[in-house]
């Protein structure tokens, strides 16, 4: 490929798919600066490239439609894609809908995995390695390591506008603050939420100068105000429905981040914000894990025959004992805090 070409790189998953993603974008405009970069996000996730400094353009497929409008919106996007005139697209996400968008887009170079169900329609296939402890930002860089040979990681770019929320709630009283973020859509994801409790118990009691941030969505909202009404403290805030970018933010001001297996830990990885990560009923061997420079991964020490239990999480536990998760307990994670805080030399 020569320079100045336009590529599109197309990742139409759940949030932290697209924050992983932007380790490609890193990539990529090192090894060749002068290309236009244009992303494909599905709808909600296109804040996260909200001013990005070298993204020309951010399309979006919204997925909420039901039933024929979905696709009639599927389409449409694609017939946009082709009149762009792309000479490259590549596509992590593996699910036909996105192998359809890059076929349709007409680039000449359309790079994905032999995994893809639509993998047919590419123009170049490699080899999908999961579940050897590969990470996600090195698997996907294989899809352009041709072009662009050194990885780089994800980033994401909050604007000075992005920290009023976390300045605000840190205004009045000069905190040393960890942000939790306890729940996820996936039950089994989800370390319990007792444990979190005597977590953040032990975290307050570390010291008076030590204040806890529960963050989530807008629906999270109902039981993160249960945990702070449960534990009582005027060192616990709650923060659900910031922006992402907000939220990154905030973890790039934070001393530790303490999240389960879902899209928080990408968002601290991409601001290299000091992360504990929960590993319940899936394994970092996945390659999900947490890519901070400061970072300690938490799992069930007992090898447990049930687990994993799938790719991704489950609404309850198959084996109705949850063992993955409650037997992580608060007093491991409250140690691997206390670790990260300690000052760096």
């Amino acid at each position: 490929m020569r320079a100045g070409q336009r590529v599109l790189f197309i990742q139409t998953a759940f949030i932290g798919d697209a924050i992983l993603a932007t380790s490609m974008l890193e990539t990529w405009r090192a090894a060749r600066p002068f290309d236009e970069i244009h992303v494909c996000v599905r709808k909600g996730n296109e804040s996260l490239f909200t001013a990005h400094p070298f993204v020309k353009k951010t399309w979006i497929w919204d997925k909420r439609a039901g039933g024929f409008q979905r696709y009639v919106r599927l389409i449409r996007l694609g017939f946009q894609l082709r009149s762009t005139g792309f000479d490259a697209v590549f596509t992590p996400h593996r699910h036909a809908s996105s192998g359809w968008l890059a076929w349709c887009s007409g680039a000449p170079i359309r790079s994905g995995f032999s995994v893809h169900p639509l993998a047919r329609l590419l123009t170049e296939v490699h080899l999908h390695r999961f579940g050897d402890g590969t990470h996600e930002i090195e698997r996907n860089h294989d899809l352009i390591r041709s072009w662009a040979p050194k990885l780089k990681g994800p980033k994401l770019y909050p604007s000075t506008g992005d920290a009023a929320p976390w300045l605000a709630l840190n205004a009045t009283r000069k905190l040393r603050w960890v942000i939790m973020t306890p729940m996820s859509q996936w039950h089994t994801k989800q370390w319990p939420l007792p444990h979190w409790e005597q977590l953040i118990r032990m975290q307050l009691n570390s010291g008076p100068d030590i204040a806890v941030c529960l963050m989530g969505s807008p629906s999270d909202a109902p039981d993160l105000e249960q945990l702070a009404l449960t534990v009582n403290s005027d060192r616990v805030e709650i923060a659900a429905g910031w922006k992402l970018l907000e939220a990154a933010r905030a973890m790039s001001f934070a001393q530790a981040v303490v999240t389960n297996d879902s899209g928080p830990l990408h968002l601290a990885s991409a601001v290299n914000a000091p992360t504990v990560a929960i590993f319940c009923s899936t394994s970092p061997s996945f390659g999900f894990g947490p890519l901070s420079t400061h970072s300690e991964i938490l799992q069930v020490e007992e090898n447990l025959s049930c687990r994993p239990c799938g790719m991704h999480g489950h609404k309850q536990c198959p084996e109705s004992h949850f063992l993955c998760g409650v037997q992580v307990s608060a007093a491991r994670v409250h140690q691997s805090i206390q670790r990260l805080m300690m000052p760096k030399s």
